[in-house]
């Protein structure tokens, strides 16, 4: 089996796990007592960086990095993410820490609360605002959803460095097409059940989108309400939940090389957050979501109550892929093999915020 490094943030801080032979082993917490929503492994060069968005109740939020797979960290000296004083605000929390594509090798990309998009051009160590999505006409009606009003996902386009696709709760999906210069709402098909207006160009509380492995444009999206898909870029979506106990969730994950594999993990509802039919499962679809089966193998087979937040089920990029999630009872699963079959790698942690994976050795 291939070295795996698994890290895992929690509201109390982060765990780092490898998988040797088969055996894995956590360490941590690292970070003791800060809040740890955003993870990124960038494995763009030899040396794999560890980005961490860690928030501190006494210092505030920040992020760290470590070339050495967390045997030691660093914290820019001067902040890393924040906001311009003509703004008026001030950084709340880092909810997303994603790396560009190979041909940016430096670039990554921030999400935050309040909702808005940094860019860094050093790996990390500094960020700058991307003022259109700040300044788009739409964003005095944005409204927060329950956690908050964030840039809660970033995903790039592997064919063209320019394409931007980013999730905000709760304005929906937004696009742009020259690098962050312009955005555009991209949320026709997808509802919005809690307004007036079930289908409005905005205002939709989409959870998470991930890119399909064989098609770029071809994005997978749980929302509020509804699992859909779009074969367009984000230009239009798809509903995609039959087949599914409920189509309420946070989470979504794509296979990293299989085309038309993507995995749930339904919840019963947005006033019953637990497990659909209280039964810890993942769904798989093999077919872009013409249909579902249920992933139970090694699984807690009694009533569960773990919830899978937004960025807490992962994919890494081995071949068969491992595939991972962890939950708020603090109980963290991975399964070497496409999802047919899970072990237990840790349980009895803080709330599991969310979850990466990457091959590195």
């Amino acid at each position: 089996m291939s070295d795996v490094l698994l890290a895992v943030g929690t509201r109390k801080g982060l765990f780092l796990g490898r998988r040797r032979g088969g055996r894995w082993k956590l360490d941590g917490p690292f970070f003791n007592a800060q809040a740890v929503y955003a993870i990124g492994i960038d494995t763009r060069r030899d040396v794999p960086r560890l980005l961490v968005g860690g928030d501190s109740s006494h210092w505030g939020p920040s992020v760290f990095h470590s070339d050495d797979l967390g045997a030691n960290w660093t914290e820019p000296k001067r902040q890393a993410i924040k906001f311009p004083k003509d703004t008026g605000a001030s950084l709340e929390r880092v909810w997303q820490l994603q790396p560009a594509g190979p041909e940016q090798p430096d670039v990554v990309f921030a999400g935050t609360e309040p909702a808005a998009l940094f860019r860094s051009e050093d790996r990390g160590e500094t960020f700058e605002l991307v003022r259109p999505l700040w300044e788009h006409p739409t964003r005095s009606r944005w409204e927060p959803g329950g956690g908050g009003e964030a840039v809660h996902t970033v995903v790039t386009d592997p064919r063209a460095p320019e394409a931007l696709t980013v999730a905000v709760s709760a304005a929906g999906v937004f696009r742009s097409l020259d690098g962050g210069d312009s955005w555009a709402p991209s949320n026709k098909g997808v509802s919005a059940v809690f307004l007036p207006d079930p289908h409005p160009e905005f205002g939709q509380c989409v959870h998470k989108i991930a890119q399909d492995a064989g098609n770029a444009d071809r994005l997978y999206l749980q929302n509020h309400w509804g699992v859909y898909r779009s074969d367009d870029a984000g230009g239009s979506w798809t509903d995609i939940g039959e087949g599914l106990p409920s189509d309420f969730g946070f989470a979504v994950a794509a296979h990293p090389h299989r085309p038309d594999v993507a995995y749930v993990f339904p919840i019963n509802a947005d006033e019953d957050r637990v497990p659909a039919g209280r039964r810890c499962r993942v769904y798989r679809t093999d077919d872009a979501g013409r249909s579902w089966e249920p992933l139970s193998a090694g699984l807690p087979d009694g009533d569960h109550y773990g919830t899978v937040l937004r960025d807490a089920m992962r994919t890494d990029d081995a071949d068969p892929a491992g595939v991972y999630f962890g939950n708020r009872n603090g109980e963290v699963y991975a399964s070497a093999d496409d999802g047919d079959s899970w072990q237990q790698v840790a349980a009895h942690l803080p709330d599991v915020l969310c979850v990466r994976a990457a091959v590195i050795g």
